[in-house]
């Protein structure tokens, strides 16, 4: 017994370490989807910046190769000098820089005069003439290096990548603007920069939405993993209950069985010891009345001496039937006969006690396999105790209801009905709320129908009656 209690409460143990681990599990996942998602957005954003400034490099020498070869050396040999001031030149830039720039997603180009420092040409117009700021993109490109950043326009959650409000997203691109020798091809020099502005903000959106897209399934998939680990503990929970429930109602019944069958040895021991001279004193005043007649008194002593004497003999033939119970000796047998013969013995207690009967039988046939005898010996119980919960009177209905594989008979009464407090005790031995009553009664009709694989079952209200369910298999596999 001792070992079933360390078993159950080991495996709530482990299930209880279970429900942790799914806990745990859940909370560990859901911190490291976040990482999982930061990079995999951060790759998807250095790809496409990446795309976007080989992208701007290719346009970026194209455009150098188109301004010095249709712009720079034709300006220089027909006006001696570039000056980009002049409406000539300007205008003559902007047919180039926008024909190459044609068709392409570029958002606005700057060309920088490194010996002025100032912006020579600009799509924008109102750039024009303004200083150069000298950023770190700008001083490679005046060294001859290629240089991409991105410009924000959005904030990042705590530095994490997480964009909380959207703005424009866009990539700046410095790339020299080189010159060489005409005639030899190979010297190179720097005559200015080129500032190539992209606009990404669409494709820079679609990874954003993509990173939340990667968050909400990590979530969703952490949170049906810790749902069904939970489903999985609460059902294992709910078995584990289960099976200790029913290990405390077996030791339980074990100890009840144990006490039970102490108490039914003492039981037979004390009925055989009593029974014997019961006997004698029985024959004795039935000798003393026959001897009697001239003495009413006499006489009418030894008639209760009798009478108790019955009595007391039938308390402990119900000692004895407790104590050593009989086996069923199962036979067909019809349950209709058993019910009828009981009503047919009671009839004159009915009629005493206006007590009135009604039944849902109506000629029916209930076939059964059962120990007719010990069926009407519990029914007879059960009825008598209806019959005397009504001392002022009622009416006692009996249903018998036929099952796939068992009869259901329901006995209602309107009688005193049983305290709620006693409702727990009425089949415990000996207990009994009647000032003459042995207290077996019920114990005997429990064993009686318990003895044919059936159940019993009480439900009453103080005051409104009783209603007893009794549950009998059609057939008894059970060896007599």
């Amino acid at each position: 017994m001792i070992s079933s209690r360390q078993n159950t409460q080991s495996e709530k143990n482990q299930f209880r370490l279970a429900k942790h681990f799914a806990y745990t599990s859940f909370i560990v996942l859901l911190i490291f989807s976040f990482p999982f998602s930061m990079v995999i957005s951060r790759k998807a954003k250095d790809v496409l910046m990446r795309n976007h400034e080989n992208y701007a490099l290719l346009l970026g020498e194209n455009l150098n190769h188109q301004v010095f070869q249709n712009f720079v050396l034709p300006v220089t040999m027909r006006f001696g000098k570039i000056r980009l001031r002049e409406k000539k030149q300007s205008e003559w830039m902007g047919k180039i820089v926008k024909s190459t720039i044609h068709s392409f997603n570029i958002d606005m180009v700057n060309i920088y005069d490194t010996h002025k420092g100032i912006i020579a040409y600009s799509t924008n117009p109102e750039l024009l003439g303004k200083k150069v700021k000298k950023s770190q993109g700008y001083q490679r490109a005046v060294k001859g290096e290629n240089s991409s950043h991105f410009i924000t326009g959005g904030n990042d959650l705590w530095g994490l990548g997480i964009e909380v409000k959207e703005g424009e997203k866009k990539l700046r691109t410095y790339i020299p603007l080189r010159g060489f020798d005409p005639f030899s091809g190979k010297k190179e020099y720097i005559l200015g920069v080129f500032e190539l502005i992209q606009d990404l903000t669409k494709e820079y959106h679609s990874i954003v939405k993509f990173q939340y897209l990667i968050v909400g399934l990590s979530i969703l998939i952490m949170g049906l993993i810790f749902l069904a680990l939970i489903l999985v503990v609460h059902k294992a929970e709910m078995i584990i209950n289960k099976q200790a429930k029913e290990q405390r109602e077996f030791e339980t019944q074990l100890n009840q069985a144990e006490h039970f069958a102490a108490l039914g040895q003492m039981c037979a021991g004390v009925s055989h010891e009593i029974r014997n001279p019961l006997g004698i004193i029985r024959s004795t005043a039935e000798l003393m009345s026959d001897i009697s007649q001239t003495n009413e008194t006499r006489a009418r002593l030894s008639g209760v001496i009798v009478e108790e004497s019955n009595r007391l003999n039938n308390i402990i033939t119900q000692f004895l039937d407790f104590a050593h119970p009989h086996e069923p000796v199962f036979e067909d047998c019809y349950l209709e006969q058993i019910l009828e013969k009981n009503l047919l013995l009671l009839q004159p207690e009915l009629d005493k006690g206006n007590i009135s009967i009604n039944n849902n039988i109506n000629g029916r046939s209930f076939k059964l396999k059962a120990d007719a005898e010990m069926l009407f010996r519990a029914f007879l119980n059960i009825f008598l105790n209806a019959i005397q919960s009504m001392e002022k009177g009622g009416s006692m209905n009996l249903c018998i209801r036929e099952e796939k594989d068992h009869y259901e008979i329901d006995i209602t009464d309107t009688g005193c009905g049983i305290n709620k407090k006693d409702l727990n005790s009425i089949f415990n031995p000996f207990f009994t709320t009647k000032v003459r009553g042995s207290g077996l009664g019920l114990s005997i009709v429990k064993n009686i129908i318990e003895g044919h694989n059936g159940s019993i079952h009480i439900e009453t209200k103080e005051g409104e009656g009783t209603k007893v369910t009794i549950d009998l298999p059609h057939q008894n596999m059970k060896e007599p």
